[in-house]
């Protein structure tokens, strides 16, 4: 682990209102490192296959018993139609005070019901007409393997401008990537085309390497000569871990006034306790 001592003016406006992930599966180690998290803390609610509506439910009333903030994601390509985006807030409601959501297309290659993507169920009108006020959507500083980067551009701005429009707030939570440099120029990119909005910048927890890759494999992550170097992540070596230390260094030394608000994301690839115990640490060593 990294030991040198970061710009502490800098590194505490990232870390400042850092958030986190979880799974409904994760709700048992979100109670044994609830102690190590800030109270307030946004943690997500994933809404991936092999999960009902009500473990997720479940999964965000006790996110919301421990002190912290849920934020329900919403995969638009596996619900089914309005009619069921409804039933799972109706849900929601129920177990918690339902204010913040994470809107995704999600990975299906055709979607199983009647919404194309998450800028179809923004625009469906739901989400405002179920008091939400905050919408996160998501953002490629890599691009995305699937979406031309002029079709990703054009549905971030289709997507803030919806929001707007109907009164509500957001923020863009990205990707989980290994290098700096395509982040930060993706922010000065958008910056200067007005999307102004907070933006929450994913970074992997730490986790073996094997996993780190298989993660960046199936999200189009790049894996440059740089990145294998500075990381270690290398295929003739799969022994050992990486933790984020290296980008939130580099994202410490180069951020300024130009890249907007911006915080970290935790995805507790390698478990949610041990990401947990590597935050307070990090934090603990750079004298937060």
């Amino acid at each position: 682990m990294a030991t040198a001592t970061l710009d502490k003016t800098a590194l505490t406006r990232l870390m400042t209102d850092y958030s986190l992930e979880i799974t409904p599966k994760d709700v048992e180690a979100l109670e044994n490192s609830a102690h190590l998290i800030p109270k307030g803390t946004l943690i997500s609610v994933t809404f991936l296959p092999g999960a009902e509506f009500e473990d997720r439910a479940r999964a965000a009333e006790r996110i919301q018993q421990l002190g912290f903030k849920p934020v329900p994601h919403l995969s638009a390509r596996r619900l089914l139609n309005a009619d069921n985006l409804r039933e799972y807030l109706d849900l929601l409601k129920t177990k918690i005070d339902l204010k913040h959501v994470f809107v995704i297309a999600g990975d299906p290659s055709e979607p199983l019901g009647t919404f194309e993507d998450a800028l179809a169920v923004i625009n469906s009108g739901i989400l405002k007409e179920y008091g939400i006020e905050h919408v996160g959507i998501s953002g490629y500083p890599e691009g995305h393997p699937d979406i031309t980067n002029e079709k990703l551009a054009k549905a971030l701005q289709d997507k803030v401008a919806s929001i707007k429009r109907q009164g509500m707030d957001y923020s863009i939570m990205t990707q989980f990537g290994f290098d700096a440099d395509p982040v930060l120029d993706w922010l000065k990119q958008i910056r200067s085309e007005g999307i102004d909005g907070p933006v929450r910048i994913g970074v992997a927890g730490p986790a073996s390497i094997k996993t780190l890759l298989r993660f960046a494999a199936r999200c189009g992550v790049g894996t440059s000569a740089k990145v294998v170097k500075k990381y270690g992540l290398s295929i003739m070596s799969l022994i050992g871990s990486a933790g984020p230390d290296p980008v939130i260094a580099d994202l410490t030394e180069q951020l300024g006034d130009e890249h907007g608000k911006v915080h970290l994301h935790f995805y507790p690839f390698g478990g949610l306790v041990k990401t947990n115990e590597w935050i307070v640490d990090f934090q603990k060593k750079q004298g937060l």
